[in-house]
This record gives C-alpha cells, structure tokens and sequence, in this order.
C-alpha cells in the first residue's frame, strides 16, 4: 500500500492510495471518524475518473495530516498492546 498526496490546504488533505488494504484502513477511517478536530473523513473506492482510492480529511482544529498521524499512532498502539497481552 503506497501513499501519495495530491492536494493539500491548511485544514483538508487528499491522499491518493495505491493497492489500498482495507484491513488498514478501516480502523483508520473509524478513528479518523472519532476525532472532536476533524471535520470530514471520505474514502472513495470506486469512482469513474480514479484509478486508485482517495482519503480525504478536513479538520476544523489541527491539521489533517497530524490527524492521520495521530489515528495511525493510536491505531498502531493498540494493536502493539494486544501482541504483547498474549
């Protein structure tokens, strides 16, 4: 799975998403989706003019891509403490 930015403002970001897996990505979008400082979360998968998915996040607080970091981070923290509860 490849990330590549496409357009970027102060608060909305637009992420284009080669060999998208949506094992990763759903978590991402619900956590994304839980954030009090982000506006709006879009995936499009399917769409005649895209060849690849596109994220889009807005932020109302904060800037999106420190979103998205912040939700992978939390993401990735939750699943280092279910490997080492085992």
């Amino acid at each position: 799975m490849e990330l590549h930015l496409v357009e970027r403002t102060d608060d909305s970001v637009t992420i284009r998403i080669t060999d998208a897996n949506m094992t990763l990505i759903t978590p991402l979008l619900n956590k994304l989706s839980d954030d009090s400082n982000v506006s709006l979360v879009r995936f499009v998968d399917k769409h005649p003019e895209l060849e690849d998915p596109i994220l889009i996040v807005s932020t109302k607080k904060g800037t999106p891509v420190d979103a998205i970091k912040k939700a992978a981070s939390a993401i990735s923290d939750y699943y280092t403490k279910l490997k080492i509860g085992k």
